[in-house]
């Protein structure tokens, strides 16, 4: 059976990214899509051979406007599947019409806890004992999808955000790409 093709939406550094890349998936990573023309997850898909398509969303009159050229890079490039890593943009109709259950997004919370914009932050202010990552399908909402999967990291006594934050992370790089395999290992015959 042929390999699924999926691309990976990202907005910063990449460590998921890389995670994925350096975790054998079960399908192909075709395209790096990113809003940032700066952001450090560039030079990794590049060292990869992933091509990139980098876009300034103010430079389109519109988010529809931005969306649809995405689509027609996720077309040419044959990606079944999206995967967003860090990626700080709301998915709007356009994509979501067309990739209906095949977006996949990881959070840096135990969703529903959390969700949005600095979820560590938002975690370690409320003094929670635990937080974790979620990785759920993306629906209209925010971080609102089906969840597909959750670990828990607990917060402890001595935690900065930024020991936190590794933490989370350190979670993050091996449940994404187990997940992915997993879902996508059952549709290929893999698992």
């Amino acid at each position: 059976m042929e390999r699924k093709k999926a691309a990976v939406f990202a907005s910063g550094a990449g460590s998921n990214f890389q995670a994925m890349m350096e975790n054998k998936l079960v399908c192909d990573i075709v395209l790096l899509v990113c809003d940032k023309p700066g952001a450090t997850v560039i030079d990794k898909a590049k060292k990869f051979g992933i091509p990139v398509f980098v876009f300034d969303p103010k430079q389109y009159p519109t988010k529809l406007d931005y969306e649809q050229e995405i689509l027609a890079k996720l077309q040419f490039a044959e990606a079944e599947w999206i995967f967003l890593a860090g990626y700080m943009r709301i998915i709007g109709p356009t994509l979501l019409k067309h990739y209906r259950k095949k977006i996949i997004n990881i959070h840096p919370s135990l969703l529903p806890a959390f969700p949005g914009k600095d979820a560590i932050d938002q975690a370690y202010v409320a003094k929670a004992k635990t937080t974790g990552v979620t990785i759920h399908y993306v629906d209209e909402g925010i971080d609102t999808g089906p969840i597909i999967a959750q670990r828990q990291v607990e917060i402890l006594p001595g935690d900065t955000k930024e020991t936190l934050k590794m933490r989370i992370q350190r979670v993050e790089h091996q449940l994404y790409p187990q997940v992915i395999n997993q879902i996508l290992g059952k549709q290929q015959g893999v698992f």
